[in-house]
C-alpha cells in the first residue's frame, strides 16, 4: 500500500483517498473509479433516510458533484467514506427538512456504557434475515437508522460515525444502544427472534 505525505505526516491512505488523490492530479479515470467503489452503499445509506429510490440517486449524484465543485475541502485527515458520507448525510438532512417530512431533533443523551453488539450482529448478517432487518429499520427514526446502517452495513469505525453523525463517543454509544433496542424490539413483535429466546 502506497503512503504519502500529507499536510507534513506521514499518512497511509485508503483507496477512496488515493483514487481521489490521483482525481486531483488530473487522472479522470481515477473518478470513475470512486463512482464505481462507492455508488450503490451510497444510494442505499441516502435511501434510508430520504424513502424514495430517486430522490436518493440524485443525492448521491449531488455528492459526487461536490467531490467535482469543491475540490480541495477533503483534508485527507480522515478517510475518504467518511467524507463522502458526511456530505451524503448533510445533503438528506437539507432534503428532509425542505419537504417538511419530519424534523431532525438531537435527543436526550444520557451516560451509557458502549453495549455488547454480538448477537444484533450476528442477526444482521445472515443472509435470509437481510430483508426482515431492512424493513423493520425502515420503521426507526432516522438517527436510529443512519447509526446502524454505518455500524453494521458499512463496517464505519466509531469515530468516523462520530464525525459523520456530528456527534461525541457517549452520544454515539447511546444513539446505538437506544437503536439496538428499538430495531430489537421490531424484530421481536415481528417473530423474528422468537425462536431463539426459547
Amino acid at each position: 500500500m502506497s503512503e504519502r505525505r500529507v499536510h507534513g505526516t506521514e499518512q497511509t491512505m485508503d483507496n477512496g483517498a488515493e483514487s481521489y488523490r490521483r482525481f486531483l492530479d488530473g487522472d479522470r479515470g481515477a473518478f470513475d473509479d470512486l463512482v464505481n467503489e462507492y455508488h450503490d452503499n451510497l444510494i442505499f445509506f441516502i435511501y434510508g433516510s430520504v424513502k424514495n429510490i430517486t430522490v436518493a440517486e440524485d443525492i448521491a449524484a449531488d455528492v459526487f458533484m461536490e467531490l467535482i465543485v469543491h475540490k480541495h475541502r477533503y483534508n485527507f485527515k480522515s478517510s475518504f467514506k467518511t467524507y463522502l458520507y458526511s456530505i451524503a448525510r448533510h445533503k438528506s438532512i437539507d432534503y428532509i427538512r425542505r419537504e417538511s417530512r419530519y424534523s431532525v431533533t438531537e435527543n436526550d443523551i444520557s451516560e451509557l456504557d458502549l453495549p455488547d453488539v454480538k448477537t444484533l450482529e450476528d442477526s444482521v448478517i445472515e443472509n435470509e434475515r437481510q430483508a426482515a432487518v431492512h424493513d423493520a429499520m425502515k420503521k426507526l427514526n432516522e438517527d436510529y437508522r443512519t447509526v446502524l446502517h454505518l455500524t453494521y452495513f458499512e463496517n464505519v469505525t466509531p469515530d468516523d460515525i462520530c464525525r459523520i453523525m456530528k456527534k461525541n463517543k457517549k452520544q454515539v454509544a447511546n444513539l446505538l444502544y437506544r437503536a439496538k433496542e428499538a430495531l430489537s424490539g421490531v424484530l421481536l413483535k415481528g417473530g423474528i427472534f422468537e425462536n431463539e429466546n426459547k
